[in-house]
């Protein structure tokens, strides 16, 4: 993924008509755009195939589930032309290796969820954050997601993953600061409620 302006567009609408125009009208300020199950839910997993025409798209669709139903949802948000897909370590390593191997086939990023942004997930996921880290070196991911709202967490993972990459959600609406995530190591800052 191009590191021109380290943000990632989170697109957090829930109408094909108004994604196309803020994908159109978005770009020259973004590296990528994330898309979340409202929109697909809404739209169809076709506004993936839209969007990747002329833009690279990480399917955020936090896949977490047995590795035979792993494999078969990252092999259809990649075939819509996603370039970079988003799942949960929690499930397992071999749930997670089937993701990995889905992304490896179809030449594409994975991004493993460490920690969520939101406050209910310090309960039961920051506990593991590292050990969810720890997986997605063992699968050999091309990054993890590390939440910005806790930038001592994106330390902590940028300590385990060495030179993988880091997104950062959180930033803006969730309270998150921009700045202390990047310093803190956090290689892209995603962005949806705030632009």
């Amino acid at each position: 993924m191009k590191k021109d302006t380290h943000l990632i567009l989170a697109l957090d609408v829930t109408t094909r008509a108004r994604a196309l125009s803020l994908a159109r009208g978005l770009t020259d300020y973004f590296d990528a755009i994330k898309i979340g199950y409202p929109l697909i839910l809404a739209s169809g997993l076709s506004i993936v195939k839209e969007i990747s025409a002329f833009f690279p798209v990480i399917a955020d669709l936090k896949i977490a589930d047995t590795p035979n139903t792993n494999r078969l949802i990252c092999n259809a948000a990649l075939a819509a032309g996603a370039s970079g897909i988003i799942a949960h370590a929690f499930p397992g390593k071999d749930s997670l290796q089937a993701c990995a191997k889905g992304a490896a086939d179809w030449g594409a990023d994975l991004f493993v969820v460490t920690e969520m942004s939101h406050p209910g997930a310090e309960l039961f996921m920051a506990p593991i954050a590292e050990q969810m880290a720890r997986l997605a070196v063992d699968v050999d991911a091309a990054g993890v997601v590390a939440p910005a709202t806790r930038p001592e967490k994106i330390k902590q993972v940028r300590s385990i993953i060495g030179k993988r990459i880091i997104i950062s959600p959180g930033v803006g609406a969730q309270g998150g600061s921009a700045s202390q995530a990047l310093e803190a190591g956090a290689d892209f800052l995603i962005l949806g409620r705030s632009v």
